[in-house]
């Protein structure tokens, strides 16, 4: 008989009442509990699933409205199916909001890229365009510095200079030499 006394008797850790006052405390509390064992999976709730009600009843019974002969206990039928026909319709107008915003919001964010992409690619033409340039004028220079070393190469660079030209295409400038 001492055995089953032992088991009785297990000893438990006291709890340590909280009151709680507000949502702060409350939250606290359950943050506390949680960080005690941190091993310890948490179950999250699952999001809820949408209701079935949207499909129309297959096949009604009390067929009648709400005057025209109907008893005192029928109207309250005539009333529940019509409040289940109103809510079913709610739910489909609901959902096709839904899907309306959704796709609207999808074109404007498609409509956003590709305003993107053009601003991108418009300023990405006009940097290569600049680096052209600056590459240009820098074979330019050299080929001055080239001229006042040489008198007699001095009629072909500058020819060389008037005959290039800076073309924009649709992606990036491209530089041509023309000959005359």
């Amino acid at each position: 008989m001492s055995e089953p006394d032992e088991k009785k008797k297990k000893f438990r850790e006291p709890k340590e009442i909280v009151v709680v006052k507000n949502t702060y405390d409350w939250q606290r509390m359950k943050l506390d509990r949680l960080m005690k064992n941190p091993d310890k999976l948490v179950q999250l709730p699952e999001k809820s699933k949408d209701k079935k009600s949207n499909e129309p009843p297959d096949f009604v019974r009390n067929v009648m409205g709400s005057s025209a002969g109907a008893g005192s206990g029928e109207f309250h039928v005539y009333r529940h199916i019509r409040r289940r026909e109103y809510s079913r319709q709610k739910a489909i107008q609901s959902m096709g909001e839904k899907e309306r915003k959704d796709f609207e919001f999808q074109t404007r964010i498609e409509t956003n890229q590709q305003e993107a992409e053009k601003k991108t690619a418009k300023k990405r033409a006009k940097r290569l365009k600049m680096k052209q340039l600056a590459k240009l004028k820098k074979t330019k220079g050299s080929n001055k510095a080239d001229e006042s070393s040489s008198d007699s190469s001095s009629e072909e660079d500058s020819s060389a200079e008037d005959k290039t030209t800076v073309t924009e295409g649709t992606d990036a400038p491209v530089v041509k030499e023309t000959d005359s």
